[in-house]
């Protein structure tokens, strides 16, 4: 349990007035005015006014000490992370094959008070001049369209037919009249969002070193008006559509010509992916498959960007323009003139020593430094740039460039992240960059995972676990307090818990359960923020743990009642603060007994309810007592309390309240 900085002094300005007041018959008696108009009590509230901002400051020491010694153990606080969507962009021109779309490209959404809310690409991606104009399944006896369903967000379907028979096939039609590209062909898989889906997850085990085989055999084909030919794959992330993720195809050029298939009347370019053998245990199911996909980070790239000129002293800083600074998803290494190997983990900076700029390397401290190592320390939440003192770590060389503009150059890094970033689909639909060839972008899907930088209180509550995990997963706490810095908002370990397995111990395996960060009274994580926890935990999980991360499961909670209320309130005023009350309460994130989320697998208990409805302002009592509360749409016993399974968590939807003036029930 984290330790409690001691108030050292508690009194407030009204507590040192009326203590002012209460002192002053025994010290000067014939001070008998206690009127505002009075000189005296001027100076008296004044007096209190300045003790009280004292004692403010005085009372913030401990805090400030207690940070201090979290940094010294190396606790910082959580940085913001940024969002990330999928976006698909629609090309102009229908004479081409493709158009390029670098990696990069800066797309954006509306402003806010900070501006517009930009993403960039995080690969290039081809933008077909052929758009995909017919999706249909063909399960081995007979075809079926299914081009509305796979391109409207709520509505499923399966790829292969209800049983994914050998030889069934997922067919995929573009129109012309510009021939097939040669290049990259870019599809998109999203699998049903719904709650009666198979839950999200993602694995960090033993048993992945060995790259186990996807569940079934596939191959992509493409139709040259007389024979189906073997089409190349350069990349499938869905596990033979078992999850969320890209595809990406060689497109097969001018050999591919267009016919007539199936259900489809118009001569179309035709790909198929057809099942050579399967193994499912229950035949996929998608909700969407799109084209000219590719994903976007809530980030802008800054190049270039110099921070001064080296004065030759020792412990020299500087400051980034722009916070926070993101990590790289992948360290990059660079090789510099004296063949040193630096891994780029953030920002590229480069010192010029009158030879040309050099590249140094980002380190977490000087300790290991010695004098003649390039290193220097970056905190990525203020943008600090830190050198050494000469005997653990090199001191940056004073060299003025011809420009006289300094030697010391970020030559790239990333910046971004928080809530601003978490938008509903349809939000990115400005093109920042020139992009000739391209008519429109969009995100088909919300994007997800953005998160604001952790909060004092809850660094300081974090503390003591990461300091008992000491950077590795081994008990059940170790993993939650870890998990929090992928930047999760919430994280559950599940110890000899298996998610294809409920109730029934596994050994050495743990269920991590996320809760992002997000305004939805039911935040869920998206598959690249769950992919993201896995692949932290990975790395510091025992390698005899079999390691599962998955989405939270939610109990929607309604709460009926039939309130009375004062004769002279507001009607909508009573019910606004009510409903905010009970939904702040039953919040998988600000709500609980303690404010700092629902537990998980914590029971609601009738007289918690019963206590926020009656302590709201201007509510006098119940009618008749009459206070339920459905769960899951089904009504649950009178003034019971409501079991709620382990690991599971409730949110507060569309509660039903019916207010009653008093005198007029």
């Amino acid at each position: 349990m984290p330790l409690e900085a001691p108030n050292l002094d508690d009194r407030r300005y009204e507590d040192i007035v009326a203590e002012i007041l209460r002192l002053k018959p025994r010290f000067l008696p014939e001070w008998t005015d206690n009127n505002d108009s009075d000189p005296g009590i001027a100076l008296a509230k004044l007096f209190a006014w300045m003790t009280d901002l004292t004692l403010y400051r005085l009372n913030r020491v401990p805090d400030r000490v207690y940070i201090k010694m979290l940094q010294m153990v190396g606790i910082e606080r959580i940085q913001a992370s940024p969002a990330g969507a999928i976006v698909q962009f629609t090309s102009s021109r229908d004479d081409i094959s493709e158009t390029l779309v670098p990696a990069g490209t800066q797309i954006a959404a509306g402003s806010d008070d900070e501006g517009p809310i930009v993403f960039e690409t995080a690969e290039a991606v081809a933008v077909l001049g052929t758009p995909l104009q017919a999706i249909q399944v063909w399960d081995g006896f007979s075809h079926s369209q299914a081009t509305v369903a796979a391109a409207a967000e709520g509505q499923s379907f399966s790829p292969f037919g209800p049983r994914a028979r050998e030889s069934a096939a997922l067919m995929l039609g573009f129109a012309g009249p510009a021939e097939m590209t040669s290049g990259a062909i870019h599809l998109y898989v999203r699998l049903p969002q719904t709650d009666d889906a198979p839950k999200r997850e993602s694995r960090g085990d033993p048993a992945e070193v060995y790259d186990l085989a996807p569940p079934a055999e596939l191959v992509w084909e493409y139709f040259d008006a007389s024979h189906w030919q073997p089409l190349t794959l350069l990349r499938d992330e869905t596990a033979a559509f078992t999850r969320d993720g890209h595809i990406v195809l060689r497109g097969p050029g001018g050999a591919a010509k267009r016919a007539t298939s199936g259900d489809v009347a118009e001569a179309l370019y035709w790909l198929r992916c057809r099942i050579v053998s399967a193994s499912w245990e229950r035949a996929p199911v998608l909700d969407a498959v799109l084209v000219n996909c590719v994903r976007a980070h809530q980030n802008i790239t800054l190049r270039g960007e110099v921070l001064g000129r080296s004065l030759g002293v020792p412990n020299q800083t500087f400051t980034l323009a722009r916070t926070p600074v993101l990590p790289r998803e992948v360290p990059e290494t660079v090789v510099a003139a004296d063949g040193r190997v630096v891994t780029l983990r953030s920002v590229r900076l480069e010192v010029d020593e009158g030879a040309g700029p050099v590249p140094w390397q980002e380190v977490d401290d000087f300790h290991v430094s010695g004098p003649e190592d390039r290193h220097f320390t970056l905190n990525r939440a203020t943008g600090l740039v830190s050198f050494g003192n000469g005997e653990q770590g090199m001191v940056p060389p004073v060299f003025a460039p011809a420009a006289g503009v300094g030697n010391i150059v970020a030559r790239e890094y990333a910046s971004g992240g928080g809530l601003r970033g978490n938008l509903p689909a349809g939000s990115i639909t400005t093109i920042q960059s020139f992009l000739p060839g391209v008519q429109a972008v969009t995100n088909p899907f919300p994007a997800t995972g953005g998160a604001n930088e952790e909060s004092v209180a809850a660094a300081k509550a974090r503390a003591a676990a990461e300091i008992a995990a000491n950077g590795r997963a081994v008990t059940a706490i170790d993993f939650e307090t870890l998990a929090l810095q992928a930047g999760v908002r919430r994280a559950k370990a599940m110890a000899l818990t298996h998610p294809r397995y409920p109730g029934v111990d596994i050994p050495g395996s743990v269920t991590v359960i996320v809760v992002p960060d997000g305004d939805a009274p039911n935040p869920m994580p998206s598959a690249y923020t769950i992919a993201k926890v896995a692949n932290h935990l990975d790395g510091l999980r025992l390698i005899s743990t079999e390691l599962h991360v998955v989405a939270p499961t939610y109990n929607e909670v309604s709460i009926e009642a039939d309130v009375v209320i004062g004769r002279t309130a507001n009607p909508e005023a009573v019910r606004t603060d009510l409903e905010t009350r009970l939904n702040t309460f039953l919040n998988p994130l600000t709500g609980g007994p303690d404010g700092l989320g629902w537990p998980f697998g914590g029971n609601i208990f009738y007289s918690d309810i019963y206590r926020i409805v009656i302590e709201t302002r201007d509510v006098l009592r119940l009618q008749d007592g009459q206070l339920a509360i459905r769960v899951n749409g089904e009504l649950a016993p009178f003034c019971r309390d409501i079991e709620i399974c382990p690991g599971e968590l409730v949110f507060a939807r569309e509660h039903q309240l019916t207010l009653f003036p008093e005198g007029r029930g």
